[in-house]
């Protein structure tokens, strides 16, 4: 209570470090305990596959239909087995249902999977309709979350309701609800909001015909092994399979394979791939966020510890008075020891607070579900509790020990100040927390730039007021010729044109080509898309060489392909020029396909700029059947453009909702991870600034306190107000200024190795150490002059009237 500003700035420092500490242990808890609460997670693996081919090996978590069985039929190690395979023919599927009376409810759904009937049997989920154990055994049937089950029927309940799912890549068919389940909040990396039966539609017809396990590899298969199974031993044995099952289909093929096996609750962060089911968790990123808690804690502990020392020298006096009264060296041990303590507790009690009243929007900004309860958390807050005492047992030691060794006829008499050690210790500590501060601005202002790189970029097409409306729905397929021939009529419209997939979304449609006399041994895989004649002007990717597709040229229809730079490059072609015209080749099980090249293109990104750029081909569609159309707006007015393209859709088709997203927006959500991290970063930058500028302020105002009667003396022999706010502030500038030396060169050394990550990537120039090194400079004047400043003004009478 004597020291109000001292006080607080001890108490409200730790508090804030400690909360900041507590957000990140939660999302590191909740990112590292996906799938963990199966009552099989033990048992539960996943089958991978890595594709070798020129050298190359792509790990991939897909596998082709048939494997599963064959697989569970050679291998009594595997007790179940099940399969599971995304839509990922689109991005979001069109539900809808007819109730008796009334009106259709129509709605588009992500996240939408395919499922073999053992699922549920494998995978806990709470069922709160329906039988989790037999749910799928049907044709034809669906299981919801309880979120669309409520938005489709209301308070009525859903079992044998019949739905219409609309999907690219299961087509239009109804299916039985048999099942609502209600969303875990404990996360799982097959983050569905609804399963259909792999029996019905038209993959079944598909896997009908699929007797081979080379091609079509997009199912994900998981093993529940039997109790005492080995998985490595189990894996071992894969190598044969391949040979036995396999080896003549990958050699006609030119490529090889391996499978292996993932622990289930391994697939979020440690399964070595991009993506798994759904998007995976990177443990860089954690371990990013993991060193800033550390960071941030000891900058948070630091300030104790220094403002506790320094504010000790000052209580010299009260040590000398006890210990003449008789006050032994242990009691004050045990005193000094308890009030440090009893700071950091409470600093504990106000930490906790914080952490629930921010954990909302700390979730919103990390775009995780987190909870927290003393139950699932008891462990955690006992660890912090711990973390707590350490702390002040740490801070109060050098008080404790140091001041009751004081003799009390030496203090009392005045002449125990400071000792070097313990200032040097202070100013050490001083640079390593501007160290951290200074390190963690550099990497803000990196990652704000490779943000910005690839929101900016040049991707090789034209991106804005691109809109991209879906079409689910046989009866929207339909209507594409209509619906095109209506925007195109309009001022508003510069060009329309249509796709089975368009750039920054999955296609997971490819083959692999080669030039005229080579072999399949030799072909490159290219990715490839069907398109109508006016998708790459509406684009405006350009050609550099032949031409593209278009209406005057009926017969583009005909094995008729434009490839990109990169494709001819890898197929070895000397020039875009000697490429247009020639033919490619495409071998497939013993048959030889052949296609003219019409046109070269630049190269596009049609993927994010993790990644280099890939080869791509289009094909021009011989049915006007498409999964998307892309509009390429003219006016500013976008509000005018969606309305005249809704009102379009409703006249041709009214019974479905008219759903649109822009090519710009749906290209960015690819760095939805960076963009968070980023926030995350940048909030934390911006605590660890303040609570290194709490403890430099506190030093600052004690320096100032302890040069009081020196200032006053400078004052009467006439020194000025800036001379005393320049002696008071040099020494702490001068800490700041090696802080950023040594950040410099430890900063770039880990933002380079993130910037890796990138295929496309900025360059970390000289400005931003001049940018960090002026940022960090002003806030510390700021925070030091203030304290400088006030100590210079102040009457020199008051200051030396005891002397």
């Amino acid at each position: 209570m004597k020291n109000k500003t001292f006080s607080f700035i001890n108490v409200f420092g730790l508090a804030i470090g400690l909360t900041c500490c507590m957000l990140i242990s939660l999302y590191i808890n909740y990112e590292t305990s996906y799938d963990n609460y199966h009552r099989h997670a033990q048992q539960l693996y996943q089958l991978g596959t890595i594709f070798l081919k020129d050298g190359k090996a792509e790990k991939t978590a897909n596998t082709p239909a048939p494997m599963a069985s064959t697989m569970k039929q050679e291998f009594p190690e595997i007790m179940e087995t099940t399969r599971i395979m995304g839509l990922f023919s689109e991005d979001k599927t069109l539900l809808q249902y007819q109730p008796e009376n009334g009106s259709a409810r129509s709605f588009y759904e992500r996240k939408g999977y395919m499922a073999d009937s053992t699922f549920f049997r494998l995978f806990d989920y709470h069922f709160i309709e329906g039988d989790a154990s037999s749910c799928l055994d049907k044709p034809n049937t669906i299981v919801l979350n309880e979120e669309i089950a409520k938005k489709m029927f209301g308070k009525e309940r859903a079992l044998n309701k019949v739905i219409r799912v609309s999907s690219n890549t299961n087509g239009d068919t109804s299916f039985i609800v048999t099942g609502v389940f209600r969303p875990s909040t404990k996360p799982s990396q097959i983050d569905a909001r609804f399963f259909i039966s792999v029996r019905g539609g038209f993959i079944e017809k598909f896997m009908r015909n699929q007797t081979d396990m080379v091609s079509n590899n997009m199912f994900n298969t998981f093993f529940l092994l039997k109790p005492g199974s080995d998985a490595k031993k189990l894996e071992s044995k894969f190598p044969a399979f391949v040979q036995e099952h396999m080896r003549k289909g990958l050699t006609a093929a030119g490529f090889d394979k391996k499978q292996f096996l993932i622990p289930v609750k391994d697939l979020h962060l440690y399964s070595g791939m991009e993506n798994n089911v759904s998007a995976v968790g990177s443990p860089t990123y954690l371990y990013i966020l993991a060193s800033i808690a550390v960071f941030i804690l000891l900058i948070a502990c630091i300030n104790f510890m220094n403002l506790a020392t320094a504010r000790s020298s000052k209580r010299s006096a009260e040590v000398g008075v006890r210990k003449v009264l008789g006050a032994e060296k242990g009691s004050l041990i045990r005193q000094f020891l308890g009030e440090s303590i009893l700071m950091s507790l409470l600093a504990l009690v106000v930490a906790i607070w914080l952490t629930i009243l921010l954990l909302p929007v700390f979730t919103t900004v990390s775009g995780k579900n987190i909870v927290i309860s003393l139950q699932q958390h008891g462990i955690f807050f006992a660890g912090f509790l711990v973390l707590a005492i350490i702390t002040g047992l740490i801070a109060g030691s050098y008080p404790a020990f140091y001041l009751s060794s004081f003799k009390p006829v030496k203090v009392l008499k005045g002449k125990i100040s400071s000792s070097l050690a313990a200032i040097s210790l202070r100013k050490t500590l001083v640079v390593f927390q501007f160290v951290i501060s200074v390190a963690l601005i550099v990497a803000s202002v990196i990652i704000n730039n490779q943000m910005s790189y690839m929101r900016n970029k040049d991707l090789g097409f034209s991106k804005d007021q691109q809109l991209i409306i879906p079409m689910r729905s046989a009866n929207a397929k339909n209507i594409y010729p209509s619906l095109k021939n209506e925007l195109e009529a309009s001022p508003l419209v510069s060009g329309v044109g249509a796709a089975l997939y368009y750039p920054g979304i999955f296609n997971p449609s490819d083959m692999g080509l080669h030039q005229e006399g080579k072999t399949a041994e030799d072909s490159k895989l290219v990715h490839t898309n069907w398109v109508d004649e006016g998708l790459l002007q509406t684009l405006e990717i350009k050609p550099i060489a032949g031409r593209l597709f278009s209406k005057d040229f009926p017969s583009d229809t005909n094995n008729c392909i434009i490839l990109n730079q990169e494709a001819i490059k890898q197929m070895g072609f000397r020039s875009p020029q000697k490429a247009a015209g020639a033919r490619v080749f495409f071998d497939w099980r013993g048959e030889s396909y052949s296609y003219t090249i019409v046109g070269v293109i630049k190269d596009f990104h049609f993927q994010d700029l993790r990644v280099p750029i890939a080869p791509y081909g289009f094909f021009r569609n011989n049915q006007p059947y498409y999964n998307y159309l892309i509009v390429h707006g003219k006016a500013k007015d976008v509000s005018s453009l969606l309305k005249f393209a809704g009102d379009n859709w409703k006249k041709l088709n009214p019974n479905e909702p008219f759903e649109y997203s822009f090519l710009n927006d749906d290209f960015q959500k690819n760095y939805e991870a960076e963009n968070r991290l980023f926030d995350i970063v940048r909030y934390f930058t911006i605590i660890a600034i303040l609570i290194s500028c709490l403890g430099l302020f506190g030093l600052a105002a004690f320096s100032a306190e302890q040069r009081i009667k020196e200032i006053g003396v400078r004052k009467v022999l006439g020194a000025s107000v800036g001379n005393i706010v320049s002696l008071l502030s040099k020494d702490f500038l001068k800490l700041v200024a090696i802080a950023i030396l040594i950040a410099s060169p430890l900063s770039w050394f880990v933002m380079n190795k993130w910037l890796q990550d990138f295929a496309y990537r900025t360059n970390i120039g000289w400005q931003v150490y001049i940018l960090t090194a002026a940022i960090a400079l002003c806030i510390a004047v700021l925070t030091v002059s203030f304290q400088a400043i006030r100590a210079a003004v102040s009457n020199p009478v008051k200051s030396l009237r005891s002397e």
